[in-house]
């Protein structure tokens, strides 16, 4: 069946898989307010250009498709370099780790991976990912080096890569 033909309900099919779509496209690599235009414009392209919904896992997989070449499509427009293997490694990385899931799995996982973190790791983290700040920054208003703070973050996220590996089962 078709969105078309059948009438599939597109604010359902979005409400079951915007956050999905949203998620794997930042894991590409996408600010994130590419992220929510893109987004949008795959919903959009499902509407004007329907597909055949077989199962839940054809569906991800198409709109995954879909979002990944309107993605790069955006990169090229802006005279941006496509590292094409690059993202058919993160893709795959997302299918073997989300699956059929929306990602909120994988965001679950990072909350309990990031709340077993001491209070010192936590701040360097929130200073880099959540206020954008540079490492020299950091160091600063945290009152260490910058190869401090660089060997920090670097055994910080080794740790975190750990920790999800365990809790998503990959090895």
């Amino acid at each position: 069946m078709t969105t078309a033909e059948h009438g599939i309900d597109l604010a359902a099919l979005m409400r079951e898989h915007q956050a999905g779509v949203w998620r794997f496209l930042r894991a590409l690599g996408a600010e994130p307010n590419l992220a929510d235009d893109i987004t949008q414009e795959t919903f959009l392209a499902v509407y004007r250009k329907p597909f055949e919904q077989r199962s839940r896992g054809q569906t991800i997989a198409y709109l995954r498709i879909v979002a990944k070449n309107l993605f790069l499509k955006s990169r090229r427009k802006a005279g941006r370099e496509v590292p094409v293997a690059e993202l058919e490694h993160v893709e795959s990385e997302w299918v073997e780790l989300a699956g059929e899931g929306n990602g909120e799995e994988l965001v679950k996982a990072l909350k309990e991976c990031l709340q077993q973190l001491d209070e010192k790791p936590q701040q360097a983290l929130d200073l880099q990912y959540r206020e954008g700040k540079q490492r020299v920054q950091i160091a600063e208003q945290m009152g260490m080096t910058d190869d401090g703070i660089k060997t920090l973050l670097r055994r910080t996220k080794a740790r975190l890569k750990k920790c999800m590996e365990l809790r998503v089962g990959k090895t």
